[in-house]
């Protein structure tokens, strides 16, 4: 671990062979992870072989010059930030060279209103990649002196070496960022299997409940896992982000189109739902349509089916207004009993979306209507 050297100009300063310095100071950033640990080593380094009574490691950020660290006999600029045009660090980055001034009092691109309360009376300033800045490193020295050729020539090695530092830094951070990504995809996943495995086992488990044999068991737990199926089908699509409920609808209806063909009519805005939602709505709407094909408007010919939903309003609208409608099918009674399809269709995707559903048993017509507030479940494009 490279140590740093006492106050003033070669006092007590480490005598160790500058090459040893340079190769233990690479050492040790090729270990760096950060760019606080990469400033760390820099600092240390910087001082040790230019005999500096202080470093500075400054970074570009944007239009601006911000002093990231420091190590030196007097407090300089740490934690400030100042635009790239105003400060000599700006000056090297932009121009890409190195700067040396023996006398600061001498030269009129210093802002001698920030050095006045300082130690510092010359410098060297050295950008770090110069033909692309994204930081510099400053030597100063307390008392009015000229470096020498090779201790500028040194601090240059050291923005060498800082550059790849940095872009190995970058690297380390864009790999664990991804590693990160990866890792909370796959927490995703996990709970998406699990959940889907949950949805399967409910339906599993319901159906069998109100199936009055095996082939009735068969073909409403096959049609229900075809429907999970194809929404997830859908929202994979879209990389489980929000699904136009347009196209939920058409999903969820497209499998019996081809018996009810141009019977079946849809129509409204262009809304997103979260996944979850899109699900709920697929499945309620599957159970609708099997409903549809067997015992209403879908099961004759001449029977018809409105899809539509719309907004509460046009300006600043608050609420959906979804509905379902057949019509021309054959009559239509209350049900003695409401199996797993009906609690389904009216509780299903309401619940999910916070809203309020009904399934309305008119003679002319099976109508199911939804009414949810606008949330995060509900967008608009």
């Amino acid at each position: 671990m490279l140590e740093a050297p006492v106050q003033g100009e070669g006092a007590g300063v480490d005598t160790r062979d500058a090459a040893f310095v340079l190769v233990e100071m690479i050492e040790a950033l090729s270990a760096a992870r950060t760019i606080e640990d990469v400033a760390s080593v820099v600092r240390t380094a910087a001082r040790t072989v230019s005999h500096a009574d202080g470093v500075t490691f400054v970074l570009r950020d944007g239009d601006c010059c911000y002093y990231l660290d420091e190590l030196a006999i007097g407090p300089l600029w740490k934690g400030r930030r100042f635009p790239l045009v105003q400060c000599i660090s700006g000056w090297a980055m932009l121009n890409g060279e190195t700067v040396v001034i023996p006398d600061i009092y001498a030269d009129p691109r210093i802002p001698l209103d920030l050095y006045r309360p300082t130690f510092v009376r010359s410098l060297v300033m050295t950008p770090v990649r110069p033909g692309d800045p994204v930081a510099a490193i400053g030597a100063y020295w307390a008392r009015r002196r000229e470096p020498t050729d090779d201790e500028v020539a040194k601090l240059q090695i050291i923005a060498r070496a800082t550059a790849t530092a940095i872009a190995n830094v970058q690297a380390y951070a864009s790999l664990s960022e991804s590693l990160e990504r990866r890792q909370l995809l796959m927490r995703a996943l996990d709970h998406r299997c699990k959940n889907t495995l949950a949805a399967v086992q409910s339906i599993a488990d319901q159906t069998l409940r109100r199936s009055g044999s095996p082939a009735e068991f068969v073909e409403s737990f096959n049609g229900r896992i075809g429907a999970l199926s194809r929404a997830h089908e859908l929202l994979t699509r879209g990389a489980w982000g929000p699904a136009g409920l347009a196209e939920v609808v058409g999903q969820a209806l497209t499998p019996f189109c081809a018996v009810a063909g141009l019977r079946i009519s849809v129509s409204g805005p262009d809304l997103g739902l979260t996944p979850e939602a899109a699900v709920a709505m697929h499945m309620t709407l599957h159970e609708l349509a099997v409903n549809a094909t067997k015992y209403g408007a879908l099961s004759i010919e001449g029977g018809s089916l409105d899809v539509a939903w719309k907004l509460d309003c046009d300006e600043a609208p608050t609420e959906l207004e979804f509905q379902w409608v057949e019509s021309g099918g054959p009559p239509v009674g209350e049900p003695r009993r409401r199996g797993f399809g009906s609690r389904l269709i009216e509780t299903g995707v309401a619940r999910e979306l916070g809203g309020q559903g009904q399934m309305i048993f008119d003679p002319e017509g099976l109508q199911f209507r939804l009414r949810a507030p606008l949330s995060s479940r509900i967008s608009r494009p």
